[in-house]
């Protein structure tokens, strides 16, 4: 009787683990070690939207999917979806949009993304995005860039945005700043208007229209001055 129950117990305990491996929460087990986190898809508000593993074939996005290295995440209007990354930072990606989640960085190849750190996120290693222009880097921030075959746009909701081109000049937005780069150069760093800003907030797919939280949302409202 006594082995039957210590059996059930262990079974408990890995289906536990288990599952909370999958959603990316930390686990900590007897004997205090705790099982890593790991990216994973937080929430799919529109479709269409996929995930495609490495040596995989494409498949619809599943909120809590589990995201190898090197996997391919892609959106076509109106699809959207919400990335925890195994640090604890995040980003929503849209638009007709392709991405590649590395262990190091995320490489956006096309279309929109806004990224952020939690506040009071106590990583010292900044979140990079490469694109096909240059490489943003963020560390307590929120950073939105789109990608199309015009240009490409970095905007520093809030806080402060490095930008290494690829030739290597370095750009540093802060706080309502934004870059361009296009065929004819490198544009910025600019201040938003208050009416540029205000019209993308209520108007940006990324900033609306999701149930899991943006907790940097009040901090760009603050600084801003916006309404929601």
């Amino acid at each position: 009787m006594v082995l039957r129950r210590s059996l059930r117990t262990s079974r408990t305990l890995t289906l536990a683990a288990a599952a909370l491996l999958a959603s990316g929460l930390a686990l900590v087990l007897p004997g205090g070690t705790a099982a890593p986190r790991v990216p994973r898809v937080v929430e799919v508000p529109s479709r269409p939207a996929f995930v495609r593993p490495p040596a995989e074939a494409e498949r619809p996005a599943l909120v809590n999917q589990v995201l190898q290295p090197s996997t391919l995440l892609r959106t076509e209007n109106p699809g959207r979806l919400q990335i925890l990354l195994a640090d604890g930072r995040s980003f929503r990606l849209g638009g007709n949009a392709l991405l590649r989640v590395e262990p190091s960085l995320v490489d956006l190849v096309r279309g929109r993304i806004i990224a952020w750190i939690h506040p009071g996120s106590k990583g010292t290693t900044p979140l990079r995005i490469r694109t096909r222009v240059g490489t943003a880097s963020i560390q307590g921030t929120t950073v939105f860039i789109e990608d199309t075959a015009e240009k490409v746009l970095f905007l520093s909701w809030e806080g402060q945005v490095e930008v290494r081109a690829d030739d290597g000049t370095l750009y540093r937005l802060t706080s309502g700043q934004r870059l361009e780069a296009t065929p004819q150069g490198w544009k910025g760093p600019q201040r938003m208007d208050v009416a540029e800003a205000q019209k993308r907030r209520r108007n940006s797919e990324l900033l609306n229209g999701f149930q899991a939280p943006m907790q940097t949302l009040p901090v760009i409202e603050r600084e801003l001055g916006l309404r929601p």
